[in-house]
Order: C-alpha cells, then sequence, then structure tokens
C-alpha cells in the first residue's frame, strides 16, 4: 500500500504549499513549514470524533451531563494538578527539564495504579531493562506494569488493542512517529500527527492517557503550539535541578481548574507529596529580618503563603541603577517604586532594586502588591517589619489598596499558620472575628506604612 503524499503547512498562517520551501509563500515567514499528510479524497478523516462527538445538531439543553469518574494516581498533589484524578478519555500532556524527574513521577503512578488496573507504560527513550534499573532504585511494584519499548505509533496502536488498558504512558511524544509521514521522529509534523493520533485513540477507547513532553530552552513545551490545543491537561514540571523541591503546575485543563499547583518533593525512593507547602516557603529566621515579608496568593483553589524578600542598596557603581527579579514581573516592580516614590515621597529612584520569592515560586498575583512594596521599604530604611504579619492587597496607580480575590480564604489560612496580624484591604475584612488574628483593613499605601510605623 502507497503512502498518502505530503504537503507543507505553515505553522504561523496556515498556508498550504505542494513542497517545502525556506520562506511561506503566503505570510513571507522563514522556516516555518512543516509536512504534514495530506489528505485523501472520499477517505475517512482520521482525527474524526476527538472530542466524542456524536456528528448530530443537537440542543445544549438536552445533554445528559454526568460525574466523571476519576481514579486517583496514589499521589495527592497529582491528583490535585490534575483536578481530582485521571479521566477515562482524558489527555494530560507532562512537560518539564531534563532530569526534572518526569519519567520517576510516571513510573510510580503505573506503579500504584496497576493494582486497580491494567496500565501500558511505552518507553522511547529508555531500554526496558534501563526502566527496570529504575524502578528497582525506587523500590515500586512494577510486578504488574506491562512495559512495551517502541516509538512507532501503528506498533504502540497495536499493542494498545491487544493489551487493553485502561492507562497508557507515553515517554516520550517526541520519540514516537507514524509510517505517514517521512519526517524524523520529534519534527513538528510527527509530534503534532502522533499527539492527535494518540487523543483519538483515547477518546474512542476511553482510556487514560499521559503523554511526556520535552521542553524548549525558553521552558515551552517542544513542538508546535497545537500540541497544547489537542490534549486535555497540560502540566508542567518546574524546579531547580540543585533542589529536592518540584512545583507541578497546571497551565491547562478541561476536567478542572487550570493553574493548580502541586507539591513534590524528591526523595531517595522517588518524589513525594508535600502536604503543607505554605510551611515549606515560610521563613525560619530567629528574629525579623529587615526587606523581608508574607503574602498569602492563590495558586489554583488553594492559598499558600510565601515570604518575598526585597534588598535597596546604592550600588556605588555609577550608571543607571538596576531593577532585577526572580519571580516577580519586572514591569510591575517599576510600577510599583513610582507609586512609592509619588505617593510616599520615597527617593528609591536612584538606588538598585533586587526582589526575590523564595523558593523558586513565581508570583502573578496583584494581590502580593502590597507585601512586595513593604518589603522594599523595609530594606530602604533597614527596619523589620512587625513580626507573624502577613501583607494583602493590590495597588493601584493613585496609591489606593484594591480588594482582591478570595480575601477570607487567605486570611483564615494565614491565621492557620500562626499569623497574629493580617494588613487586608478594607473590602476583603472578614465580617466575623477570627480568633488570634488582628485583621488591619487599609484604603491606601501610606495607611500600611503608618500602621506599620506604629507596630
Amino acid at each position: 500500500m502507497a503512502k498518502p503524499k505530503s504537503e507543507y503547512v505553515c505553522t504561523e498562517c496556515g498556508g498550504v504549499s505542494p513542497k517545502w520551501q525556506g520562506q511561506c509563500p503566503h505570510c513571507s515567514a522563514w522556516n516555518t513549514l512543516s509536512e504534514s499528510a495530506k489528505a485523501v479524497a472520499g477517505a475517512t478523516p482520521r482525527f474524526e470524533a476527538l472530542s466524542g462527538g456524536t456528528g448530530k445538531v443537537v440542543d445544549l439543553a438536552a445533554v445528559e451531563v454526568s460525574e466523571l469518574p476519576r481514579t486517583s494516581t496514589g499521589n495527592t498533589e497529582f491528583d490535585r494538578a490534575l483536578g481530582g484524578g485521571l479521566v477515562p478519555g482524558g489527555v494530560a500532556l507532562i512537560g518539564g527539564d531534563p532530569g526534572i524527574g518526569k519519567s520517576t513521577l510516571l513510573l510510580q503512578v503505573a506503579a500504584a495504579v496497576s493494582h486497580k488496573m491494567k496500565v501500558l507504560y511505552v518507553t522511547g527513550e529508555e531500554s526496558a531493562a534501563q526502566v527496570a534499573m529504575r524502578a528497582q532504585r525506587l523500590k515500586v511494584p512494577a510486578a504488574q506494569i506491562r512495559l512495551f519499548p517502541e516509538i512507532r505509533y501503528e506498533s504502540i496502536v497495536a499493542a494498545i488493542d491487544a493489551e487493553m488498558p485502561a492507562v497508557v504512558i507515553v515517554d516520550s511524544i517526541q520519540t514516537t512517529y507514524t509510517d505517514t509521514l517521512t519526517a524524523a521522529p520529534g519534527s513538528v509534523s510527527q509530534v503534532r500527527e502522533c499527539a492527535a493520533m494518540l487523543t483519538r485513540v483515547a477518546k474512542t477507547r476511553g482510556i487514560s492517557v499521559l503523554i511526556v513532553g520535552h521542553v524548549t530552552k525558553d521552558g515551552a513545551i517542544a513542538g508546535p503550539r497545537v500540541l497544547e490545543h489537542i490534549v486535555d491537561t497540560v502540566l508542567y514540571f518546574e524546579g531547580d535541578t540543585h533542589s529536592n523541591f518540584r512545583l507541578l503546575r497546571a497551565v491547562k485543563n478541561r476536567f478542572g481548574a487550570a493553574n493548580e499547583l502541586g507539591v513534590l518533593a524528591m526523595t531517595d525512593t522517588g518524589l513525594k507529596e508535600v502536604s503543607n507547602p505554605s510551611a515549606l516557603f515560610l521563613p525560619r529566621h530567629a528574629n525579623p529580618v529587615p526587606g523581608n515579608a508574607i503574602v498569602a496568593t492563590i495558586e489554583g483553589t488553594r492559598p499558600l503563603l510565601l515570604e518575598v524578600q526585597a534588598l535597596v542598596d546604592s550600588g556605588g557603581q555609577g550608571g543607571a541603577p538596576r531593577r532585577t527579579t526572580q519571580g516577580f514581573e519586572s514591569n510591575r516592580l517599576a510600577m510599583l517604586l513610582a507609586v512609592m516614590h509619588r505617593h510616599l515621597g520615597l527617593q528609591i529612584g536612584g538606588q538598585d532594586v533586587f526582589v526575590n520569592v523564595v523558593g523558586g515560586m513565581k508570583i502573578t498575583d496583584p494581590g502580593a502588591d502590597v507585601a512586595i512594596s513593604m518589603a522594599i521599604i523595609s530594606s530602604f530604611k533597614n527596619k523589620a517589619l512587625p513580626d507573624k504579619t502577613v501583607f494583602l492587597g493590590e495597588i493601584g496607580l493613585g496609591g489606593e489598596i484594591r480588594p482582591i480575590q478570595r480575601g477570607v480564604d487567605r486570611v483564615k489560612e494565614a491565621a492557620k499558620l500562626g499569623f497574629t496580624a493580617i494588613v487586608v484591604p478594607k473590602a476583603n475584612a472578614p465580617k466575623g472575628v477570627i480568633e488570634g488574628v488582628r485583621v488591619v483593613p487599609v484604603l491606601r499605601l501610606s495607611d500600611v506604612l503608618d500602621w506599620v510605623q506604629e507596630n
């Protein structure tokens, strides 16, 4: 049987060309044409019913909705990132830096799930012996895991049909290829085609599929952007390889809340869940330190307390002052410095300012504005902030403290961890009394500074 002919599709504009060219003839972009299998007239579409559609027009109100059954992975933090566990027909893409622990986590998941249902572990990057060595090192029970070293898509589907597993793990999508394309494994066209066909297999057979994806030097999953649109869930494995802690962040989830965060710890026997991540990122100083502040952020559905640090220094090297951030947006830092100069009269413009979020975390929540600002002021004045205090609130350009989302949940989390004073926007002040906690409602940034100076 002859292979289908190929065509070349531009990844920028979607234009189709019969042959490869260095420049797209449609949008003039360079090196954007990638090979794709050409559809044959009269052939059955390969990607039909990717979403389990019926092919009929129906009333939305008439569609029957039932709660999706979920299977625990044996790791509560992984379940949290997935939205509650594995879903039949769901496809999850897990990306992360080399050596971060993707294969370790999935092997542990395979071992935990294999006691309840059949699991097929497809390994394309490692041999069967290498996977067996990892299982022995991690001391995971691997007797019921079905292992299949293969990278050819057609062989993988044949094994799925023969084994009839409930869960399939593919490590990794960049090593998989299909005979319908002549491109090498890992190319844009092979990654896109194999991911789309694996998704169709998952939907039509009701199989939970976990796919490992490589990342580029910029931290994004390698391959076409459409890869993240095809799958149901996209998880990023983050963390420093020199640290024991890993963050599993959901950036897309069709079966649960996006932006959920799971915290894991790498040990000699694999990855373990961290039940109280707030305590992990909180300071352990004997006495309060200038330039340090505590903020309660929201990661998905979980309130999380973090320590932010600031250092204000004259530098002495001349030239433009430096603005360096780790885990916080530099443009927002510039805005906060301008607000502090305009509304508090602080002359920080000529100083070097460094901001760091402890533990390798990244804060995108505007509710951290007050904590960042107070950490900068504390370092600038070389005076520590009041002990056991949490700062909440978004700062507007007029110096006002704006309300934040789920303020009461943040206050309760701080109270649970032993904090005695919480500065909150007046609109977020709890209506009832929280025992053991002093809630300080504020309207403007100057109100926060006045309270700090009095305490």
